[in-house]
């Protein structure tokens, strides 16, 4: 995994094993890809995966019946529908009682073009978008000035992999946080 998206999948499965949540599984979809979430997806016949291309399928008129999924994942998704509300409503319209929403999106990174991006969030705004619709049990942010500057630097270390031994120091920049530098941002809910 690569240096600003390394912690944010460790943190959410850090999550998902506190409440126990792991492996996931029942009826999933993913809204563009999950194969960052993979490893964590139950391997037996305990999922059914659904790939659902944004934009083709759009996020703010998912086309499945209400309470469909017992689990909904959008990774870096959200900053591209035009009506972010719409969106996150819907990914809870398509939840069963006590289904499960992973939310993954950016806050400070580069413009995409394709699609176009409408939205920057920090956790706060993630947090109101879930008011009342949801328990939220992971709501962060990860990021800080030396990652920053150095994919301020070069496109070359955004995508550098991070190695999982703690003392190299790659993986003392991909695991330190300053809570006010956040690059990506992740809400992790369950209805």
């Amino acid at each position: 995994m690569w240096l600003t998206r390394y912690q944010m999948y460790r943190r959410i499965q850090q999550c998902l094993g506190q409440n126990n949540l792991l492996p996931i599984k029942g009826r999933i979809l993913g809204i563009s890809s999950i194969d960052n979430f993979k490893s964590q997806i139950s391997i037996s016949s305990d999922a059914n995966i659904t790939i659902a291309q944004y934009p083709e399928v759009d996020m703010q008129r998912l086309p499945y019946e209400t309470e469909s999924f017992d689990v909904v994942i959008s990774d870096q998704v959200i900053e591209h529908v035009q009506d972010a509300i719409k969106a996150i409503q819907e990914s809870l319209r398509i939840l069963k009682k006590d289904g499960l929403a992973i939310h993954t999106t950016c806050f400070m990174s580069h413009i995409q073009p394709n699609p176009k991006e409408y939205w920057r969030f920090s956790p706060e705004v993630l947090r109101y978008l879930f008011r009342g619709s949801a328990e939220i049990l992971q709501c962060e942010g990860w990021g800080n000035r030396i990652a920053i500057f150095l994919c301020l630097v070069s496109d070359i270390f955004r995508y550098m992999q991070i190695p999982d031994s703690r003392f190299d120091l790659r993986h003392l920049i991909a695991t330190h946080n300053e809570d006010r530098y956040p690059i990506h941002t992740w809400i992790v809910a369950k209805k």
